[in-house]
């Protein structure tokens, strides 16, 4: 194990949202919330400690005339030793996290390029939020650096909650695509050297929903909260424009102000609040209510969820007539933000968050920074904030009557309500600094770093005048073997222009089955043969193993305890002894009677095992390590080659050969697929349906890709 000389290299990786360094639009959507400012802090707070050399933060770049331009900025310097890195990631329109799926490979091959392209690979990666954790999962697969994961939020907690609140299970799924969140979050978990949570809680009762649960793995690190931003009122504030804004909607301003200040979502509860003011003579005698919900110009021209909630916010006001008593201005900066919680406590107020769930609660935080006690949902970050900080109270955010009562009795007692304000200024500083964030944060991070091992690629012998920067990478038995005259073909074109196309075969085939059918269709040997569903990679010219792959991939492999696992179901049978591997467990499966695929991954993660099963021409499963797979190994021969993946043309028909297609590759689907296997592809644009079958399929795509003339220095690098 070799223990890094240099100062550490830190990737964080947040895909979804709006990110940029200074006036982040927070509660602008559902997208752009406290993760967004938690990973720029983040960012800069590791930069500043002198063990850490430099920190980059990998984003979505966002050309859309809709937003600032800003976020097209494909560089954006944080301060001397932190940038936020903008990747390219299919549509260039910004779009919410739920329409980004199909593109996250896109974005992943795209940041590996970047990575790549640096002096020095990055010690650890780290990802937030499941779109990321899918992102951070194939880098790190890639370039076996350790990754760390923080989830935010959760699905399968999420999905509770809004069961729970009675939306239907085929809504969750459409609105939300939770099953491929879910199984994003089950696999990082799987591989992830370390998750990091805000909270105990979040361990025990929203982790612990997982299958993949190893809470061995999982630290507590709070974050942190800038305390040169958020800090107790001067007196000043009463003055300000930023008052006299919020005074225009009361009747009587002077009174205790109980602050809410989230986006405009569902799940932040908001509603309950003014159903529980709305009741209550008694609190509405005692404070104003002050609702700071995102940013608006024209409600009818919001996402349909932030739509649905501002016009009942305004529908609620009207139904309780609480017009002089409730303040909801329609815009905010960046900077009014700690001037309302200042404004709030200078008003001996009450922050409140009723959110049905809340992971940790940043603006809880940075409420009590400014000395404003808080009431907060039992659920989550609350119950750890307000048990180190002594500084409010934990509610049930279902129950409005009990709702309304703590927050009376917060205002009524002007005792205790400065001993709340006093403790929470002084636990905020004690636990919740940056500098305390960032200095935990690398003690869980230091030994990952310690134990790793850099990746060292094995060297090619090839010939000095042979320079390739093109190569076709194509499934054996569905696109080469069905048609002997497209074989011909296609074999002439690969020819004539061997010159600069490398020619690849990827296959499910065991290397010693590969070699007869190749001699038997008078298939040439190619450049690089991936057999064994990505399991082997061997190369021309004298079909040499690549056995820094074969070393590469046994991370978290354990072929007995796969097979004791699965050995236990009757519907699933071994193939023979010819087509199992070191790296590959091959069983027939019968489906009308078998449990479904998502069923067996599973039972694969409940004992621990994180591996990729593959289902195939509706009969094979294979398991095969995580790391493996002929879409990752067809990524790791091109970076052996030298050759762009945007240069690639990859064929494929079954569903062996799905993360073949994703990702920037040029790639073709021919005819004669397997259409159920690969439905989940047919939403992604740049792939390509030929019309014909096997390898006439593939000649098409060539002259669809224009692949024989292409202009490579045009194309991106």
């Amino acid at each position: 194990m070799n223990t890094p000389t240099l100062p550490s290299y830190i990737v964080l990786i947040s895909v979804h949202g709006l990110i940029r360094g200074d006036n982040l639009e927070l509660g602008r959507d559902a997208d752009t919330g406290g993760q967004t400012k938690y990973v720029v802090e983040l960012a800069r707070a590791l930069a500043e400690r002198p063990e850490v050399e430099k920190v980059d933060l990998l984003t979505r770049l966002v050309i859309d005339p809709r937003v600032s331009a800003d976020y097209a900025a494909p560089i954006e310097q944080l301060s001397d030793k932190a940038r936020i890195i903008r990747i390219a990631c299919g549509e260039d329109v910004y779009l919410p996290k739920e329409s980004l799926w199909d593109y996250l490979d896109s974005f992943a091959d795209n940041a590996l390029i970047f990575l790549n392209g640096e002096n020095r690979l990055p010690n650890i990666l780290h990802s937030h939020y499941a779109d990321a954790g899918y992102v951070g999962t194939r880098l790190s697969h890639q370039l076996a650096i350790p990754l760390v994961h923080t989830g935010h939020s959760l699905g399968r907690s999420k999905r509770k909650q809004l069961l729970a609140n009675g939306v239907k299970r085929e809504n969750i799924e459409t609105t939300y695509t939770m099953a491929r969140r879910i199984e994003a979050e089950e696999i990082t978990l799987g591989v992830a050297a370390r998750v990091i949570t805000s909270t105990k809680q979040e361990i025990e009762e929203q982790y612990g929903l997982y299958d993949c649960y190893q809470p061995e793995k999982m630290r507590v690190v709070p974050p942190g909260t800038d305390l040169d931003k958020f800090y107790p009122a001067t007196g000043n504030e009463a003055s300000s424009p930023l008052a006299q804004q919020l005074h225009r909607f009361l009747n009587v301003p002077n009174k205790p102000m109980i602050l809410a200040l989230s986006r405009p979502d569902p799940r932040k509860n908001i509603l309950a609040l003014i159903e529980a003011y709305g009741t209550s003579p008694k609190l509405q005698e005692a404070a104003n209510l002050v609702i700071i919900a995102g940013n608006r110009d024209d409600i009818t021209m919001m996402e349909s969820g932030a739509q649905d909630v501002l016009n009942h916010i305004l529908l609620s006001i009207d139904q309780f007539d609480l017009y002089g008593k409730v303040a909801y201005p329609k815009h905010h900066a960046p900077d009014d933000v700690p001037e309302f919680y200042r404004l709030a406590a200078l008003s001996k107020g009450v922050f409140i968050n009723p959110a049905l769930t809340e992971p940790f609660g940043l603006t809880l935080i940075e409420a009590a920074a400014c000395g404003l006690p808080i009431v907060a949902t039992e659920d989550g970050g609350p119950i750890d904030i307000i048990g180190n900080c002594n500084n409010g109270y934990l509610i049930d955010p279902l129950d409005r009557e009990a709702m309304a009562d703590v927050l009376l009795k917060t205002l009524s007692d002007k005792p205790k309500w400065q001993k709340l304000s006093d403790n929470g200024i002084k636990g905020v500083r004690h636990h919740y600094a940056w500098q305390t964030h960032a200095e935990k944060y690398l003690d869980v991070i230091r030994p990952l770093i310690e134990q790793s091992e850099p990746l060292h690629r094995m060297e090619l012998s090839r010939r000095p005048a042979l320079y390739r920067n093109q190569a076709i990478f194509t499934n054996l038995d569905q696109n080469l073997l069905g048609n002997k005259e497209a074989l011909t073909e296609f074999l002439n074109i690969v020819r004539q222009h061997q010159k600069k196309i490398s020619f690849g075969i990827a296959t499910g085939r065991r290397l010693d089955s590969a070699l007869p059918i190749l001699r038997q269709y008078q298939i040439p040997q190619p450049d690089v043969l991936i057999s064994s569903l990505g399991t082997e990679i061997h190369y021309a010219p004298n079909l040499t193993k690549d056995m820094v792959w074969a070393k590469h991939i046994n991370h978290l492999w354990n072929a007995r305890a796969v097979r004791e696992t699965l050995d236990g179901l009757p519907e699933l049978k071994l193939q023979d002894k010819q087509n199992q591997g070191q790296f590959k467990i091959s069983y027939f499966i019968d489906t009308n009677q078998a449990p479904d695929i998502q069923e067996i991954r599973q039972l694969l993660l409940q004992d621990d095992q994180t591996v990729n099963t593959i289902f195939s021409f509706g009969q094979y499963l294979d398991v095969v390590p995580i790391r493996a797979s002929k879409g990752l190994a067809l990524r790791w021969c091109a970076e052996q080659l030298g050759i762009p993946l945007e240069n690639i043309l990859a064929a494929g028909g079954s569903g062996a050969d799905e993360d073949m297609m994703r990702g920037n590759t040029m790639a073709v689907i021919v005819a004669n697929r397997h259409h159920e296997e690969l439905s989940e592809l047919g939403d992604i644009e740049q792939i390509y349906y030929a019309e014909q079958s096997f390898a006439a399929g593939i000649t098409e795509a060539m002259t669809h890709y224009n692949f024989l003339d292409l202009k490579l220095d045009e194309k991106k690098a």
